[in-house]
């Protein structure tokens, strides 16, 4: 064992550990969850780390030898995460506004840093995780700059799988762009539409959520990176200040930018906010197309029947044949948890205090699990789900032929007193509105067929510019 000491006392430190006494500290402090630090978020930070150990090395603020030791370290550990990741010892949910998981980054490279110099661990006379890693730096600023870097990858990835889920509706909008359905409202049955319609509608509500995504990517690009404990520099050279953010965007090969107002950028997270608002809005619309495809996908015999999902596994333990719609519901607690998530961050960013948020740590751990369950949930919608999704037409023909709510086209003609009349004496006498259009109203088969044609049923939707296959939706 090693002994490291701080302002508190000592405490003893396995020689091997990479980690030092604050890491140990914050693992003894927070016994909360057995969740640590997301790997992405730690893997930016050494970057960071990297990019500010190079602008201080320019601003002649850091000697070669320290400057070489730090950025090689930091890209060894790195380039070789899976190895040190059991290093990095700090709970997810912490208190410190994330001064212990950026500590933890601080000890772990200064240590590799000694070792490469030829010193031991711990002799932090010869290099310090405070003086020389975290030179120019403070959580406040690395920490949330970060955090935007891991977004940025993880959006990038939920990006391609939207972009890929809107172009599998689209094609599914083209292929049924005549299959007549039924449509409802309220659950109640309404008029009829395509099944063309019903996918090109899905199409656009999931174009409209990436958008939103890359919208709150490009606030996410702007960071406090500079701006050390409340936005005012202090600690850092001038020089730093002014190449530190550009050293990291060529690192990261990000289109990066300082904020304008770095006491703006260190206290308030509304960038974040926006963030989690954008993962919202998407898990409602996946919550509420799987709610849809439940529904319709209802039965087999007793329910709606007009699509059938896959069968991907058995559905009772007791009951032999049963099939359950186990994609969508997976959809729907998936979404369920990112809502919950939005409410978390909501108040995160809501509780922040004069110049700093010190509620970071639980807000990023909430934003990365939302962004891999919008990603990994879109995937498995996709692929096990949607592109086999079949629709049954010959139920569909026959749920629209039998609804009396088709009598609607008669509205115009007739008034509405007496289509009302005529879908009444439809529901009363079980009967279609085909058959009362020949026996009340002594119309031809002729006249009946021109008037229940698709073309006509279907009124301006006729007249809507046709899908197009898409291959792309960026």
């Amino acid at each position: 064992m090693r002994v490291e000491k701080d302002s508190i006392g000592t405490v003893n430190i396995p020689d091997e550990a990479y980690y030092g006494i604050h890491s140990k500290r914050a693992q003894l402090n927070f016994p909360i969850t057995d969740e640590k630090v997301h790997p992405l978020l730690l893997k930016s930070l050494l970057l960071v780390k990297i990019a500010c150990a190079q602008a201080n090395y320019g601003a002649d603020n850091l000697s070669y030898k320290k400057y070489q030791a730090i950025t090689t370290a930091a890209k060894q550990v790195y380039a070789n995460f899976t190895d040190y990741q059991a290093e990095f010892i700090v709970p997810a949910i912490q208190g410190g506004a994330g001064t212990s998981t950026n500590m933890n980054v601080n000890e772990v490279v200064a240590n590799r840093a000694l070792e490469l110099m030829g010193h031991a661990k711990g002799d932090y006379h010869f290099l310090h995780p405070n003086d020389d890693v975290n030179r120019g730096q403070s959580t406040n600023d690395v920490y949330p700059t970060g955090a935007h870097l891991a977004l940025l990858k993880l959006n990038q990835t939920l990006i391609t799988e939207i972009d890929q889920l809107v172009t599998l509706l689209s094609n599914l909008a083209v292929k049924h762009q005549k299959t007549l359905k039924l449509g409802r409202t309220q659950l109640e049955d309404a008029v009829p539409t395509t099944y063309g319609a019903a996918f090109s509608a899905y199409k656009n509500l999931f174009s409209r959520a990436l958008q939103r995504i890359k919208q709150a990517n490009e606030a996410l690009f702007a960071i406090p990176l500079g701006g050390t404990a409340i936005g005012t520099g202090l600690t850092a050279v001038p020089q730093y200040i002014t190449k530190v953010v550009p050293f990291l965007a060529k690192l990261t090969g990000l289109d990066l930018k300082q904020a304008d107002n770095l006491p703006d950028a260190v206290q308030n997270t509304d960038c974040f906010l926006m963030t989690a608002d954008a993962y919202k809005n998407l898990a409602v619309g996946l919550s509420k197309m799987s709610n849809d495809l439940r529904l319709l996908g209802s039965g087999p015999r007793a329910g709606l029947g007009e699509l059938a999902l896959p069968k991907v596994q058995a559905g009772s333990s007791i009951m032999p044949g049963k099939i359950n719609p186990v994609i969508p519901e997976v959809i729907n607690q998936i979404a369920f948890q990112v809502i919950g998530y939005n409410s978390t961050i909501t108040m995160c960013s809501e509780a922040g205090q004069l110049e700093l948020n010190a509620f970071e740590p639980v807000m990023f751990h909430d934003l990365f699990d939302a962004a891999q369950l919008l990603q990994k949930g879109i995937r498995t919608l996709s692929d096990r789900c949607l592109k086999d999704l079949k629709v049954n037409t010959k139920r569909c023909v026959q749920l629209t032929e039998s609804s009396a709510e088709i009598a609607t086209i008669l509205a115009p003609k007739l008034g509405y007193v007496r289509a009302t009349s005529l879908v009444k004496t439809a529901l009363e006498q079980n009967t279609s509105i085909r058959a009362l259009l020949k026996e009340q109203l002594k119309l031809s088969p002729a006249e009946i067929e021109k008037l229940l044609a698709p073309q006509t049923l279907l009124g301006s939707l006729n007249n809507i510019k046709k899908v197009q296959p898409t291959s792309s939706a960026l």
